[in-house]
């Protein structure tokens, strides 16, 4: 072929691109950056990334009904999104919804922020007693979501009550871990445990399995062919999300001790990260740009943390 009809065929199949590009075309996903921390609102707990790059938070606010809201971070601006939720707790966007649980219900989100149920209490094998994370599953089809259960009767008045002490013994065991189709569909995936005592952070790892943050117990559980497995016992009390990298890693927060660890694959190396934050909530994975974003719901702010090697 003549060096004329290769540069011909070149431009042939560039210029589509460049048309796109000069029309505004918003190809890129990473959205406009923004300096972390950032202030989102009052008791932010989870953050995704959705439409256009651009992350998403869900602001439980005050105590009242309907003042719950999901805000979106463009650059160093936040705004509202959508509003009319509970108190709005994990968050994931699938099949171009944001899917976000909310005391006993789980609603969905599309783009123009109108809000819908997706799966309402009579859904659910067992009635909710509180919903906590979302994970979107490994086909992108559905999300999994915590039931912590009990947990009203998880603290004292100084803090989580000791695992060995009488009211850890008869702290009850109704937490659980469900799928949810984006049809409405619910199904019992991890049914109650005592190993699971209030399950909180939920995500999946590489190979599809399931990853469970127990709260209470302070338990990092893995769950695969239909067995529950600890991979760390009982150091990560009040264990809040739960990811797993590209290498193996695992990540984990803890709410109560207000630190992120990083875990070896393995589960016999757990190191702190990054402490010192008032609270650690429901963190977003970015591996792309190396970082966790996590909102410190008592400090209202969503933070960088650098994954390192």
């Amino acid at each position: 072929m003549k060096i004329s009809h290769i540069k011909a065929s070149l431009f042939l199949l560039t210029f589509p691109l460049l048309i796109l590009i000069w029309n505004g075309c918003s190809c890129d996903t990473t959205g406009p950056q923004t300096n972390f921390p950032i202030e989102v609102g009052q008791r932010p707990e989870s953050i995704t990334k959705g439409w256009g790059g651009l992350y998403y938070v869900t602001v439980m606010n005050g105590s009242e009904k309907g003042d719950g809201v999901v805000k979106v971070i463009q650059g160093d601006t936040v705004s509202v999104f959508a509003t009319g939720l509970n108190e709005p707790k994990g968050i994931a966007f699938v099949t171009d919804h944001l899917v976000v649980s909310d005391i006993n219900r789980v609603m969905k989100i599309d783009s123009g922020g109108n809000i819908s149920v997706l799966a309402g209490p009579d859904a659910f094998q067992h009635t909710p007693s509180y919903l906590n994370d979302i994970a979107a599953d490994a086909d992108g089809d559905g999300i999994y979501v915590t039931d912590m259960g009990a947990n009203s009767k998880m603290r004292g008045p100084d803090g989580l009550w000791p695992l060995d002490s009488p009211e850890a013994a008869a702290m009850p065991v109704i937490g659980r871990v469900y799928h949810l189709r984006m049809d409405g569909t619910v199904s019992l995936t991890i049914d109650s445990n005592p190993l699971m005592t209030n399950p909180n952070g939920v995500g999946v790892g590489n190979d599809g399995q399931l990853l469970v943050g127990a709260f209470f117990k302070g338990n990092f559980l893995i769950h695969k062919d239909g067995k529950l497995s600890v991979l760390v016992a009982e150091q990560l009390r009040g264990a809040d999300a739960v990811e797993q990298d590209s290498h193996g890693n695992y990540y984990a927060s803890s709410w109560s001790q207000a630190k992120v660890w990083k875990i070896s694959e393995d589960g016999s190396s757990v190191h702190t990260l990054k402490d010192g934050f008032q609270s650690a909530a429901d963190f977003y994975l970015d591996e792309p740009n190396n970082r966790l974003l996590l909102p410190d719901m008592l400090a209202g702010k969503v933070f960088e943390i650098t994954l390192g090697n």
